[in-house]
């Protein structure tokens, strides 16, 4: 295991080091959310009060807004699985004498340390619409964060392994993972969805992730969290969530031809 951890050190780097090279990241993980938090959140809070929810639309859609910086971060950090494969890095290091979990592992790792520091900066805005933040609070939505960053991150790496072009990339991500977002709770509840999209999202992963997200919030305040699923069921969905899509991505890395 120490042997491995070199090369999964290594690739967490790289990650790392590319994002603080390419400020426009930046700019595309966190600022887009923001300003769909700002317009979205704003123009909608004085006509759509969310049902089953303790709080205004504005606040019930910041969670949201984190997840989506998550989501965003997932997919800008795998993307470079598609260009390092262009540019000869991927083949690279797929012959080098490591198992190609440890390489999964490294580039899964690298886009959840981004995600989570990038959420961690977004956390920051949270008393600016009413949510008190306690220490507990916030360690509890780190931890979830990083739960759901590695599952997200892992599920676009399924996706970056098998694609040969980023416009293809592109494609399938927003086919695949903004739906899932959208029908995760984050963007209005499921109390009063009719009831096939009340299906669909009580059959999405994320939805539990989300929930996991607005308990640990409000973890002062339960009532405030809205009719979600509990903490503990959601947190255990979650892990299991995590858990199979790296091993789907591990699976995935082990298929994929040089």
């Amino acid at each position: 295991m120490t042997a491995y951890a070199l090369p999964v050190f290594a690739l967490w780097r790289r990650e790392m080091l590319r994002f603080v090279r390419q400020r426009s990241r930046v700019t595309g993980a966190v600022a887009q959310p923001l300003v769909f938090w700002l317009l979205l959140g704003g123009g909608l809070n004085a006509s759509f009060r969310p049902a089953g929810a303790g709080t205004n639309y504005i606040a019930y859609f910041y969670p949201g807004t984190i997840a989506l910086v998550l989501l965003f971060t997932a997919i800008f950090a795998t993307i470079s699985t598609v260009e390092d494969r262009h540019a000869g890095f991927l083949q690279g290091v797929l012959v080098a004498p490591v198992p190609r979990w440890a390489i999964v592992l490294g580039q899964a790792m690298g886009g959840t340390s981004l995600a989570v520091l990038q959420g961690a900066l977004f956390l920051l805005l949270a008393p600016l619409v009413g949510i008190p933040l306690s220490v507990g609070a916030v360690l509890s939505t780190l931890a979830v964060m990083l739960i759901v960053g590695l599952a997200l991150t892992s599920l676009g790496l399924i996706i970056a392994w098998r694609m040969e072009s980023t416009q293809g990339f592109h494609a399938i991500m927003n086919l695949i993972l903004i739906p899932i977002w959208l029908l995760s709770g984050a963007f209005f509840p499921a109390t009063g969805a009719p009831a096939p999209l009340r299906w669909l999202m009580t059959l999405n992963p994320l939805t539990y992730g989300m929930a996991a997200l607005r308990r640990c919030l409000y973890l002062g305040d339960p009532a405030a969290a809205g009719t979600v699923p509990a903490l503990l069921p959601s947190l255990l969905i979650s892990v299991v969530f995590c858990a199979v899509a790296f091993a789907v991505a591990t699976r995935t890395a082990n298929r994929s031809a040089v």
